[in-house]
This record gives structure tokens, C-alpha cells and sequence, in this order.
């Protein structure tokens, strides 16, 4: 990013990383697995059956960090976006109010959340571009994030079943009514600004720094751009 304008940045998950290394080691585990259970004595069949395991676990691992793209999120001149596995979606600049790291009460402190939160001026154009199968995982990885500032009066839990259940259709600002599970993430976009103030979000393990350093960048970016207006 230099002074002037903001430059294409990729930004990739540190769960990204080893992916290649895992597939590795868990090839060889199961080579030596099928020696081991092939040619050693029957008392060690036990520890044949683990390190067989072990193995397995490793290249499943392996396999779920290659499949992921290979930059999670692109900063480029016009918009952010966030790439998954199943589909991506994007931030115009224009649309972005700010980014920052979510705090919840817990007891006299504010602790912050191992996330990263966005909030935009206009659902329209962001719910426009998300798929609907990256639509459904955020529903879902997103659920424990309900339970954050609940408030007294709710602490029966009956809020949270609420607004994870919320299907109704809803209406854009132009006026365009969604349903189905666009409309359920929008009506959670707004239940989680109620509740954090930002509304959608980004899990710290889909970065390469500190959620904080990243929170910062952002606002360089957005800081940047503005002076090339």
C-alpha cells in the first residue's frame, strides 16, 4: 500500500498453512502403518491401529487446507472480497462504514472475540454477491456469535433461538424483497450489529496477522483511497 492509492493486496489464512506438509507426513504414517501391521509381532497391532489413524487424521487435514483457495481475502483499488471454498463475497469500498475486532462483556472487562467484523453501509450489494452456499456456512459458523451480549432480559436463551431461526423475507434498501437464505443471513447481519455493532465477520485463523493489525490495514486502505478521490 503506498501513499497515493491502494494497492491489490492478498491476504492468505495461516490455517492455510502445512497443508502440503500434512499430506506428506500422513502418507508416510500410512506406509509404515501397512509395514508395521504387515510385519511386526500381534502384541503391537494396537499401535499399528493408531499410528494408522494418526495417518488418516493427517491427510484429512492436509486435504481440507488445500482445498481452501489460496489467498482468503483480495484488497484490490475497488471492494474487498473473501474467497471460500464455497464461493466468495464482496465489499465495495464505498459500502464499507469500517472494520474492527468485536468485544464482548464478561463481567467487568471487555474481552476481544478471535474475529474480525465488517460494517456496511448497504446490505443490497453485498448480499448480491454472496453465494447462497457461502450464505449457508456463515449461517452456521456464525451461530456462537448470537450468544455474545445477550442482554438480562434474555437470559433464557430465547433470543438466541430467534434469530437463528429467522426466516421471514426481507427487504433491501432498494426495495427488492429476498427469502430464503440470503433473507435468514440479512436478518442475521442485523441481529449481530445489534448485538456487536458489525455485521459480518471473519474468523482470525482466515488472516495472516493479528486481527488487530488487520482491523488497521483496513483503515489505511480506507484512509488511502479517500485521498485519491
Amino acid at each position: 500500500m503506498s501513499g497515493s492509492e491502494v494497492e491489490q493486496i492478498f491476504i492468505r489464512a495461516s490455517s492455510k498453512s502445512n497443508g502440503i506438509t500434512s499430506v506428506v507426513f500422513g502418507v508416510i504414517g500410512l506406509c509404515i502403518s501397512v509395514l508395521w501391521l504387515a510385519f511386526l509381532p500381534d502384541w503391537l497391532f494396537l499401535a499399528g491401529i493408531f499410528l494408522t489413524s494418526a495417518a488418516l487424521v493427517c491427510l484429512l487435514i492436509g486435504y481440507f487446507k488445500i482445498r481452501e483457495p489460496e489467498y482468503s481475502l483480495e484488497i484490490a483499488k475497488d471492494f474487498i472480497t473473501y474467497r471460500h471454498r464455497l464461493g466468495s463475497w464482496r465489499i465495495h469500498w464505498d459500502n464499507l462504514q469500517r472494520a474492527d475486532c468485536p468485544r464482548v462483556r464478561h463481567g467487568m472487562e471487555h474481552i476481544p472475540l478471535e474475529t474480525i467484523g465488517f460494517k456496511i453501509k448497504s446490505y443490497t450489494d453485498f448480499l448480491n454477491t454472496i453465494s447462497p452456499r457461502l450464505a449457508t456456512h456463515l449461517l452456521m459458523e456464525q451461530r456462537p456469535l448470537l450468544m455474545q451480549n445477550i442482554g438480562e432480559n434474555c437470559a433464557s436463551g430465547s433470543c438466541y433461538e430467534q434469530s437463528m431461526f429467522d426466516d421471514k423475507p426481507f427487504v433491501m434498501d432498494d426495495g427488492t424483497v429476498i427469502k430464503g437464505v440470503k433473507a435468514m443471513l440479512a436478518h442475521r447481519m442485523v441481529e449481530l450489529r445489534n448485538r456487536l455493532g458489525l455485521d459480518i465477520f471473519i474468523s482470525s485463523s482466515e488472516l495472516d496477522r493479528d486481527a488487530t493489525e488487520f482491523a488497521a490495514l483496513i483503515s489505511q486502505c480506507q484512509q488511502a483511497r479517500q485521498r485519491t478521490i
